[in-house]
Formats: C-alpha cells, structure tokens, sequence
C-alpha cells in the first residue's frame, strides 16, 4: 500500500464511474478501484457512485458478488459514501424496479417523483439544499449541486435521523442528501457540481465532517428552487488537416468562404474556459461522425477523457453514437457505444439521425430494437438526449399541405407569400436530408422510447444571433414531459431572458458567441438575475 491517501471506489460498470475518479483524483487521492469481495472488505474509506436504474445496478452488484460485502462493510463503522443510484440503493427497495432488493440500510423504498404532470421529469439541472443537521460541515446551503434523476426517497417516508438535507421540485420534498454515523450519501452528483460539489467530496475523504443532530421537522426553511441552466456547445470536427476541431455553422455549413473548415479553438481548452466562467453543462457534438464508425473515433473519446478530468460539471457527446457492424462482421450494439463515451467521461450522449430512424418505426407500429430503448434501459433515461434538428416549413393554416398532414403554428414571421403559419420538419445526417416527421412528433415519439431529454435546434435560426426561435420551442414544450434545451440563434445575454419566459424552458444553449468572446456566460448569467430568473451562480 502507498503512503498516497487513497479511497477505494466500487467498480460494477456504473456511467458516472469516470467522472468520480476524476473528482477523487483531481483533489489529491489515489484511487482503488474495488470488484471484488476481498477488495471491498479491505478498503478504508468507500464509494459507492451510481446512476441509471436501480433493477440494473442491482443485478450487477448481485452477479459480482458485492451486495453482501458492502453491507459488512458498512457494518464495520468504516466511511461510507454513495452516489445517485448509490444513495437510493441505501434502502430496501424502489418502484423503478419492482423485485429488486437494495442493501436495506434505510428502511422504506424509493418511488417515482410525485409532482404535477406540467413539471418535467427527470429532475435535471441544479437544485439547491435545506441542512438538517445541526452544524453539518458536508454541504453548503448557499450552494446549489447538479441533480439528474426521476425516482426519489420522498422526506415524509424517510426516518429523520437519516435526513442530512432536502431540496424542493414540483412542490415535493425530497431528500437530497443522507448522514447517519458512518454513512453519507447524496442524491445529487457532487464529482459534477463544480466547486461546491468537490467541497463536499473532499470532506468525506479529509474526514472534517460528520453526523451531528438532527433538526428535521423542528424548524422551518423556505423551499429550493431548481435554476434553468446555460450550456455551452462545441461543434467537434476534423478539420482538413487532421487537426480536431471546435467548429461554428452559418445554417450548419462549417466552412469559411475559402473552403476551410472554420477553426474557433482547441476543444478540450474552450470545455475548461467555459467551465471556469460558470457554464452549468458542456455539449461536444462531433458533426461529421456519421461518417466514421465511433469506436474508432478515438480523437474523439481522447478529447472526453481529457476534458473530463479539468470540467467538474456535466458532459454530453454526441454523433454518430448507434449500433454498428464492422467491416470485418464484429457486430458493436448501442449500449456497447455508448459504453465507451462514458467510460470515457461523458455523462449524457445524445443521439440524432439514429433517434429519428427508432421514431420512425415507432409511428409505423414496428417493434425494433432501438438505440434510445437499450441504452436508457442501462444508463437511465436521464443519460440520454435526442438531438433534433428541424428545419421550417412554412403553410397557410394550422394543418400542413403534405401528405401526411403535420399540426402547425403560428410562425414568429410570415413566410415569402405571406404564410402566417409553419410546422418543422426533422432533418438528419447533420440537416442534409429531411424526414417525414415533424421536430413536435419526434420529440413525443423518442420520450415515450425512453428519452430523458430533448436538445432543440432550429436550422433556420443557426448562426443568425436574432434570438431563439421561441414559437417552436413552446410547441415542442407542451407537448412532452421531459426536459427542453432551446438551441440556436443566441445573439446577446436577452435572448437568454426571452426563451425561458416566453416558452420555460429548461436550459438554454449556445455556441458561437461564447467562442467569439462577444458574449460571456457571465453576461448571460448577469442578466438573468437582473430579470429575476434563478441560476446558478
């Protein structure tokens, strides 16, 4: 054994399992990564990270022969730390996934959040905390941490004594974090909750806070509020020299009126500057990978590793991300892609031509396998993002011309002949072909097949820095319960302001003014507060 401090970390295949090294790592700790009974029992200070489904991390720890081990652990008083799903597992059981038993540390079961059908689940985004703890040192108040989830252990059906703090969303009260002598577990993600979130892990590892009494229900605190969230993306290519890449379309076209591709930075540099001027997300979309198979996109996966141990705040990659066979027959399904981007240090893929195919089948009453179903089956829902990109199509009245018919709207500027209303139309392959499908029925279409999220570009206000293009936006909003990230058209830090109050949406995206340096996400952040929108800041 080294000097070097060291945790040891449960290694059962979880998606954030990357990103908590990389935390551990970064605040001066050695990591063990613990597979086995022996390992387990042997450590002095345990991780137990998480996410995705409860049933799934349950049959792995099962099928490792964990489950047992960790209990004994954590019976022999040493520190104990979970994460997420590592939280929720602390207790006997969850309806994500009925049959499964959790450790049964807590008593009672996680269920699906309880909130109004208008409120978008999963919880996704930055909340902050109530501390019921008398003088908890483990988390700050005035903090908020990155949350990512759809099943809760609900306050009032947790024992008190457990209850180290509680958030708020849709007029639930959730307990957001736990502490009971030598357990500590959050629900929230601290290895992505940016300084606040190292502050709490660096306490469990320095041992500076503990279980102290509980307070819960003999006070009062005002309610937390989740904050819409400001997410810088990075278009990723190759340029011609063999050079990665960030890169910025006019319309989606990337190249300068010379014909070379237009070069705004390195990536891994521009994810570490945005994270440092307070971005709550980064999105790498890797523009050109469908032409290319993405296990063999290994700039790519580098550029993710590399990123991920400088940015404490979630990444999403996306491209080209599918099942596959290999020239030489070797079949790679989704889940397996997938696999290697979170291994990798993404904590979100996002998918797109390959989102519209399942769609597809989907409205066409076809039963076949998809990449949206496999891989939220695994990761969760929350790990995946349907990237759409629609273009506008403009028509005289609220039902199109074509063939099927597609519900449209009342267009934010009329068309050439004075059409007052348009539908848009999804495109694929970076918006050079277009498909039968409207961006408002894809999005129903990829939430029902397990989607947890949708990013919403418009192809027609891409570049134009004239505003988002908030009449779709709102479409697509009412009509699914997931979360929505407007996207493309961001000019100036009121744009920002316009999106979320004319359609509430969940974040907001942009790209070229933050590589420019004409707008920072400063400025942004700045001019929500002033017009009363809560972020984090």
């Amino acid at each position: 054994m080294t000097s070097k401090k060291a945790v040891a970390i449960v290694d059962y295949g979880a998606g954030n399992m990357r990103s908590v090294i990389n935390a551990v790592e970064y605040l001066g700790w050695e990591v063990i990564l613990a597979s086995t009974p022996t390992q387990v029992l042997a450590a002095e200070k345990l991780i137990f990270p998480g996410v995705g489904q409860f049933g799934s991390a349950v049959e792995r720890l099962n099928n490792l022969g964990l489950t047992e081990p960790i209990k004994q652990y954590i019976a022999t008083g040493k520190p104990f730390m979970g994460v997420c799903v590592g939280m929720q597992m602390l207790f006997e059981s969850s309806d994500e996934s009925p049959g499964a038993k959790g450790l049964g540390i807590i008593p009672g079961k996680v269920t699906r959040f309880a909130v109004p059908s208008t409120v978008p689940v999963p919880q996704m985004g930055w909340n902050g905390v109530r501390v019921w703890k008398k003088d908890s040192k483990f988390v700050d108040p005035d903090k908020k941490y990155y949350f990512v989830h759809s099943y809760v252990a609900a306050a009032d059906q947790v024992p008190p004594e457990w209850i180290l703090t509680t958030s708020d969303y849709g007029g639930q009260q959730i307990v957001s974090s736990v502490c009971k002598d030598n357990v500590f577990a959050t629900q929230f993600h601290p290895e992505k909750s940016s300084v606040g979130g190292l502050d709490v892990l660096s306490h469990f590892l320095e041992g500076t806070a503990g279980d102290t009494e509980s307070l819960y229900g003999t006070a009062t605190q005002p309610p937390t509020e989740l904050a819409k969230r400001v997410i810088a993306c990075l278009d990723v290519r190759t340029n011609d020299e063999g050079d990665i890449v960030v890169t910025k379309g006019d319309q989606y076209a990337c190249r300068e009126s010379g014909g070379t591709v237009r070069n705004l930075g390195r990536p891994v540099d521009l994810a570490e500057r945005y994270y440092l001027e307070g971005a709550d997300e980064i999105t790498f979309l890797n523009i050109t990978s469908f032409r290319n198979s993405p296990l063999q996109d290994l700039p790519m996966l580098e550029v993710l590793r590399q990123a991920s141990k400088k940015v404490f705040v979630p990444l999403c990659v996306g491209g080209g991300i599918r099942s596959f066979t290999d020239p030489d027959g070797t079949y790679h399904s989704a889940v397996e892609v997938a696999g290697q981007y979170f291994k990798s240090g993404a904590d979100k893929i996002s998918l797109g031509t390959d989102a519209v195919a399942a769609a597809q089948a989907l409205m066409n009453g076809e039963k076949a396998e998809n990449s949206i179903t496999s891989i939220s089956s695994v990761y969760g829902a929350q790990a995946v993002v349907v990237s759409v990109d629609p273009k506008r199509v403009y028509c005289t009245k609220e039902i199109s011309d074509t063939t099927p018919p597609h519900a449209a709207f009342p267009a934010l500027t009329p068309g050439p002949s004075g059409e007052k209303f348009c539908w848009y139309q999804c495109t694929v392959k970076g918006g050079r072909e277009t498909a039968d499908m409207s961006a408002r029925e894809l999005a129903v279409a990829v939430e029902t097949l397990g989607a947890g999220e949708i990013l919403l570009n418009c192809i027609d206000h891409d570049g134009q820095n004239n505003g988002f293009e908030t009449a779709l936006t709102q479409d697509v909003k009412h009509a699914v319960k997931i979360p929505v990230i407007a996207s493309s058209g961001a000019g100036k830090p009121e744009h920002f302001t316009q999106v979320f109050r004319a359609t509430n949406a969940d974040a907001a995206l942009a790209a070229g003014i933050f590589h420019r340096k004409e707008v920072s996400i400063e400025d942004v952040k700045k001019e929500l507060v002033s017009a009363g929108i809560t972020v984090r800041v």
